[in-house]
């Protein structure tokens, strides 16, 4: 697909439409009861002298304590001051446009550590300089990238790296082994969505509810979401990425199965915690770490609380594979959890870039990995150390995602990460149309045709004409 047919104005209009809240086209209805997202907070701004970093919010104040500490250690050598701060990356945020009227205006922050943020968007809109040479000293000193996480389909945009990998990791799956014991359901029976669904309601019981998957516009929601309309076969645009491909009798169905899964009358009803059609992304933490639900799938965040803090949900946790597709395929693999980027025309653009690879040095990585548990995991094949696999046993799991030869592509297969997709994400356009179909103001036949109308209306004001 070529990113440069989506202009800057398609992809912050995106980052505006969503940010003003998930509003149902003519009707002007809200999908579900949640408020708006929250705006992000000022960006510092950028200057000689000044080293200007932010970065994501880590789940354990250590590990962030350990990585700020890290950047100042690294900036008092350099004998500079140090600008430091967090930042909402969210691609339904207005981080994007934030960071366009930064560089425009000149003052961008040298250096971003991020998670989940569009490459492809920064690139397409010029936001982010060339850091191949980064990379390029990264592999050399230590080692591939790790095969599993699609990086280089991810930021290496025509022959050039636009974002320096930090983390690899992949998404947890989740299930009560305790409770499937009581039920007598064998685990490794457990293949798609499909089985998942049907053992979450035979262990549902009172006071305690099998599902814990949230459709509501979240992280969470999303990728819940579109791996189910995968799962059933159905995808966003072809091969090529150029054309959108959504209304397919593949999506229906899979849309078929969740209306059928959040019926508040139907067979299911009895296994869906109070509110789940509304939670955002630590509803499912909260509930599963509360011991209220007996699925979900979630960053390993879920999974390092329980161990911190001794909870008794720990014990009793299984960690799953990838549900398989419908038909059997293989959904394994992993991603990029953490992305170093150089704004474009930073103020001290080659500091931020030595800045990086002091963070991927093993003396400053381990520290923090050290504290992040599960979270905070090596992008690089000599990183995995065996001291490293030897502090948590499941770390093990992790290495094994992110190290498949031919891993699955993620939200935009069967394409190559790329634009037009994260347009589709940035507008909610997943979420709404499902909201659609729970709600009952729609079929789930009308629903996935409005939502393939409203793709190719974002591609064709993208420059991609549709047939």
């Amino acid at each position: 697909m070529n990113n440069n047919r989506f202009s800057r104005r398609d992809i912050l209009r995106g980052s505006a439409a969503v940010g003003a809240g998930m509003v149902l086209g003519a009707n002007g209805l809200p999908v579900f009861a949640e408020d708006a997202p929250k705006p992000d907070a000022p960006l510092p701004e950028g200057a000689a002298g000044k080293l200007t970093v932010i970065h994501r919010t880590e789940y354990f104040e250590a590990a962030q304590t350990a990585f700020r500490d890290t950047v100042q250690a690294f900036a008092d050598s350099k004998g500079v001051q140090l600008d430091i701060s967090t930042t909402n990356p969210e691609s339904f945020g207005d981080f994007m446009g934030k960071m366009t009227a930064a560089v425009k205006a000149g003052n961008p922050p040298d250096f971003a550590y991020t998670s989940n943020v569009s490459i492809s968007q920064l690139h397409l809109l010029d936001l982010v300089e060339d850091v191949s040479d980064v990379v390029d000293e990264a592999v050399k000193r230590y080692g591939d990238i790790m095969p599993g996480l699609n990086a280089a389909k991810t930021a290496k945009i025509d022959g050039k790296w636009w974002a320096v990998p930090l983390i690899g990791t992949t998404t947890g799956y989740y299930a009560r082994g305790d409770k499937l014991k009581e039920k007598g359901i064998d685990p490794a029976s457990l293949k798609t969505i499909v089985d998942r669904r049907e053992a979450a309601l035979a262990i549902s019981g009172p006071d305690f509810y099998g599902w814990g998957f949230t459709p509501n516009q979240s992280g969470d929601g999303f990728g819940f979401l579109i791996a189910v309309v995968q799962a059933f076969g159905g995808h966003f645009t072809d091969q090529a990425g150029t054309t959108v491909t959504f209304d397919s009798p593949e999506t229906v169905a899979a849309f078929e199965f969740l209306r059928e899964t959040y019926d508040r009358n139907g067979k299911y009803a009895a296994m869906l915690p109070p509110g789940i059609e509304s939670w955002n992304d630590t509803g499912n933490n909260e509930a599963y770490l509360a011991g209220q639900i007996g699925f979900t799938q979630n960053a390993f965040s879920i999974y390092a609380q329980a161990k911190r803090d001794g909870n008794p949900v720990y014990a009793n946790t299984l960690l799953l594979q990838a549900p398989t597709a419908i038909n059997g395929d293989s959904r394994d693999g992993g991603n990029v959890g953490g992305w170093m980027t150089v704004f474009k025309n930073a103020k001290n653009g080659a500091l931020a870039k030595e800045l990086a690879l002091a963070l991927l040095d093993p003396a400053n990585f381990n520290k923090i990995a050290a504290l992040g548990s599960v979270l905070f995991t090596p992008a690089y094949q000599k990183l995995w150390t065996p001291e490293l696999l030897a502090a948590e046993p499941n770390l093990a799991t992790i290495k094994q995602a992110v190290d498949v030869q031919n891993p699955f592509l993620g939200q935009s297969w069967p394409a190559d990460p790329n634009a037009g997709v994260d347009a589709i994400r940035a507008q909610g356009v997943l979420e709404q149309s499902v909201g659609n179909v729970i709600s009952g103001r729609m079929s789930p036949a009308d629903a996935v045709k409005d939502a393939h109308n409203k793709m190719r209306d974002i591609f064709e004001e993208g420059g991609m004409p549709q047939p």
